[in-house]
Parts: structure tokens; sequence; C-alpha cells
């Protein structure tokens, strides 16, 4: 039993560590003029929070991917004499620029849906803060 308890804290702690490994940071979102929606109803726009917020949850799953830089080949002199060596430029990109520009811009809908809402007195809407409040 207690090694049960152990390895649910441990777990716990792994995934509160991964989570604020996996942060996207400050994102502005982009302007975009909530008469853009005007013309959906409540329904609607309902269904686009829903279909936007997908979209926003992918997009912070979104890893960058691997990049390889070449393969090197050389001798090395050491403590031990001298040896061929190999190395390969393999790894993680550190390049976020085109992740974090469209949560800015999916963030920028999803303030434009939420204020049309608003406007047009939607009840799911009610409690939701956009960036700023």
């Amino acid at each position: 039993m207690k090694t049960l308890t152990a390895a649910t804290l441990l777990a716990t702690a792994g995934i509160f560590v991964l989570t604020g490994c996996a942060s996207t940071g400050n994102i502005t979102p982009q302007y975009v003029p909530p008469n853009t929606y005007q013309s959906y109803d409540c329904q609607a726009l309902n269904q686009e929070y829903i279909r936007v917020n997908r979209y926003v949850d992918a997009a912070r799953k979104e890893q960058s991917s691997l990049s390889t830089s070449g393969v090197g080949v050389g001798v090395s002199a050491g403590r031990w004499g001298i040896s061929p060596n190999i190395s390969f430029g393999v790894g993680k990109s550190n390049d976020t620029k085109g992740r974090d520009a469209k949560l800015s811009r999916l963030y920028g809908e999803r303030d434009a849906i939420i204020q049309s809402a608003r406007i047009q007195r939607c009840s799911f809407a009610n409690g939701i803060k956009i960036y700023g409040e």
C-alpha cells in the first residue's frame, strides 16, 4: 500500500513538472474585430469557440521537430592514442516563432468570438475572460 502511495505521489509530481515545462509563455493575441462574427447566432458562436479552442490545444501541444545539422567524421587524439571519431548533429529546434504566431492569431479569434457573444448576450460567454481582463 505504501509503494502505491509513493508511486502516485511521484507520478503527480512528474505531471506538475512536465506541465511547468510545457508552458507557452506570454503570447499576446492578434487583434481580430468582433464584428467578424456579428452574423453568427449564439449557437454558432459557441460551436466556433469550441472549434478554436481545439486548435489552441493542438497548437500548444506542437513540439519542435528534430533537425539534422550534419555528420562529422574525423580523427581524435586522446589519452589512449589516435582513434576515428564520428558525430551526428541531431538536435531539437528551438524555433517556435511559427507556433507562437499561430497561437497569437487563435487567441485573437477566441477573444473576438467572446466579445461578439457578449454583445449578443449569449449565456456561454458568462465568466469567460479575454486577454487583459
